[in-house]
């Protein structure tokens, strides 16, 4: 009965998003006051119907409901219970279920807080969010139904896909999806504003607070991604340019130069027409990244769906959703005023040298993400497009970007003086030469690139500290008058600081593991030992173990530096119960100055095991560094300014409409 209870809940969500997708638009239309209230309860509506329908599919999963379909494909009565409240999203229609949930989570939240917006704008933005809705509620019910019956229900379930039964996975999809829903309402008030033939700096203030939350979460979700695959699928590695991986990076890219194309916006009225069409193109990397992971037309470890029906209506959605908002913005752009002009040098020149150089890396990913593909569909030919190619397209267009990332903030709005915003950076650059000097004498056999690029890295993070420090004074004031500053010092600001730092942190800890890392593929017997990185492995054996849903044989390592002894890394191979599918189980130790891993891997005829063993430098400085872009994200977001948004603009309006 709860079931039916969901599928009923989610046919009235698709009714009440039909009715908010007309209802206020009409009414903003019309000027109709009532109309465009329609909204706010149809939104709150909305979401309370589908979650609903969520939580009827959670308590089918948690109770072990087999004779639903999506239970019994994706489900086991011996799985933990973690993992079976996140099997509600580790398949096609769960996770769907989730993305309308989270859709209609931001679309609440619009009704809820936004009462400082426009009455049309508000009602625009709204419908708008409803119809993105609309179109997922649709494909949820007529190809992707998480509630459907078996008769006879099967006495256990096939089980979940093994490797998707850890602790980041069951996190993971959700932060994903906040960030890739979390730029549908950048793209609904994009739309809206081209309805309306309006933008200007209060627009901007409405949409990076929801745009800021979005990236936040889809940082976090990749960083859990990468982290997941480093330890989970034991190849040693942390990011691999896999399709999907690109599918999710690319909105992040374009969402990082929304961002500072906004902050322009909001502070000068400048790049109007270029923010605009930023916030459509965001949202529709996003829906390409649903699309592909849902189609089938890649083979991936983070694929849920290979069903070319179901992509065909993404691809519907997709085409209905970019076509209808580029063309919406090609008839109204011309509409829209350019704003404020600046100078070259300066802190809106900063910022647009950002969103170049970062939309010209999404262009180069996409590209090469995609080009494999169409060769593919066009003459049939197979061609690979791996890491040397990104790296090679991506990294140099990187160096300028990070080069010029301390400088923006101390550079003034509209004219700036560079040369004093240089003078500002002297402590950054001798910290970064020093650096670059002590790498070179470190591993002075080589790379040689890989010393100038940590030395960035650092600049970064010496830059953010260096613009805090010219901020507050610090040494050029009294140490009280420093702290005083420093606490009445925006929120935004420090958040910005933090982000920029854990832009560093990621740029020295991705160089360190990828120009620095050891490697060793050998075959170990018990009592064998190996040296990597000046640590020493005594192999001890292996001996078979048994886990809550399978069955495990653990290799035991007796790890030491210079005789003192330093751990135990206790790597398996895991066979999983239902179903039947192998895993391995690296073994870690984690330390400040990197990572030693080891996986065990087939046993040989002679007794022995095959065994890899890495050395990652400073790898955790990778997830580190997410973790403080994040918070400094959460920081900024916590900014009165941001949270508050702006204020009404005074004006007269028509008999029976609110003043905008």
């Amino acid at each position: 009965m709860i079931i039916e209870l969901g599928h009923f809940a989610l046919i009235l969500a698709l009714l009440v998003a039909a009715a908010q997708t007309v209802v206020p638009a009409w009414g903003a239309h019309q000027r109709d006051v009532r109309l465009m209230k329609f909204g706010e309860p149809a939104a709150l509506s909305q979401l309370a119907l589908i979650l609903i329908a969520f939580l009827a599919l959670m308590h089918a999963y948690v109770t072990s409901d087999f004779s639903v379909a999506n239970v019994a494909a994706n489900s086991h009565s011996s799985k933990p219970l973690i993992y079976r409240i996140s099997g509600v999203w580790g398949n096609h229609e769960g996770s769907m279920l989730l993305w309308v949930l989270i859709l209609a989570v931001f679309g609440a939240a619009v009704a809820v807080f936004g009462n400082n917006l426009p009455a049309t704008l508000k009602a625009n933005v709204l419908s708008v969010q409803s119809s993105i809705a609309l179109a997922f509620l649709l494909f949820i019910l007529l190809t992707s139904n998480p509630f459907e019956r078996l008769d006879p229900a099967p006495f256990d379930g096939r089980g979940l896909n093994p490797i998707l039964q850890d602790p980041a996975l069951a996190f993971h999809p959700p932060f994903l999806y906040m960030g890739y829903v979390g730029f549908s309402l950048a793209f609904s008030f994009a739309i809206a504003a081209l309805i309306e033939g309006r933008t200007d700096a209060a627009w901007a203030r409405w949409v990076r607070p929801y745009t800021l939350l979005a990236w936040m979460c889809l940082t976090i979700g990749i960083a859990m991604g990468s982290w997941w695959a480093y330890y989970e699928l034991g190849w040693g590695g942390w990011w691999f340019w896999d399709p999907v991986e690109n599918a999710s990076f690319m909105p992040w890219l374009a969402g990082t130069a929304l961002l500072h194309s906004a902050l322009v916006m909001e502070k000068r009225e400048a790049l109007k027409v270029w923010t605009i069409l930023l916030a459509i193109l965001t949202f529709s990397l996003s829906l390409m990244g649903t699309f592909l992971v849902r189609s089938g037309v890649l083979s991936s470890v983070h694929a849920v769906a290979v069903d070319p029906g179901r992509g065909v209506f993404v691809l519907s959605i997709m085409a209905l959703f970019t076509g209808g908002g580029l063309a919406l913005f090609a008839y109204r752009a011309r509409d829209l005023q350019q704003g404020g002009i600046f100078s070259p040098i300066s802190r809106e020149g900063a910022l647009v040298l950002n969103n170049v150089l970062l939309t010209t890396a999404c262009v180069t990913v996409l590209v090469g993400t995609l080009y494999p593909l169409a060769l593919e569909s066009l003459t049939g030919a197979k061609i690979s497009v791996g890491a040397p190619d990104f790296n090679m397209t991506f990294v140099p267009l990187m160096i300028p970007l990070l080069l010029a990332l301390p400088l923006g903030p101390l550079l003034a709005w509209k004219r700036a003086d560079i040369a004093a915003a240089m003078e500002r950076l002297i402590a950054a650059g001798v910290i970064a030469a020093v650096v670059l000097v002590a790498s070179f004498a470190i591993a002075w056999r080589g790379p040689w690139l890989a010393p100038f690029c940590f030395a960035v890295g650092v600049w970064v993070m010496a830059g953010a500290l260096c613009e805090t420090a010219f901020r507050i004074k610090l040494g050029n004031a009294p140490l009280a008058e420093s702290l005083r500053r420093l606490a009445n010092l925006p929120r935004a600001a420090l958040g910005t600081m933090l982000a920029h730092f854990g832009v560093g942190m990621m740029v020295v800890g991705i160089v360190g593991t990828s120009a620095y890392k050891s490697e060793e593929i050998l075959l170990m017997r018990p009592g064998d030992k190996a040296v990597i990185a000046g640590y020493e492995l005594a192999f001890r054996g292996a001996a078979p173990a048994k886990g809550p849903n399978y069955t495990e044989t653990i290799g035991v390592f007796d790890v030491t530096r210079g005789g003192t002894p330093v751990t135990r890394l206790e790597p398996s191979k895991r066979l999983y119960d239902a179903p039947p599918q192998p895993t391995s189980e690296a073994g870690i130790y984690a330390a400040w100055t990197g990572d030693l891993y080891a996986v065990l891997g087939d046993q040989q005829p002679d007794g022995g095991f095959a065994v890899r063993l890495y050395f990652h430098p400073l790898v955790r400085c990778i997830w580190l560094g997410a973790l403080v872009m994040f918070f400094g994200g959460a920081v900024s977001l916590s900014d009165r300014r941001l949270r508050v948004g702006a204020p009404r603009r005074a004006s007269r309006a028509p008999a029976g409409v609110p003043a905008e």
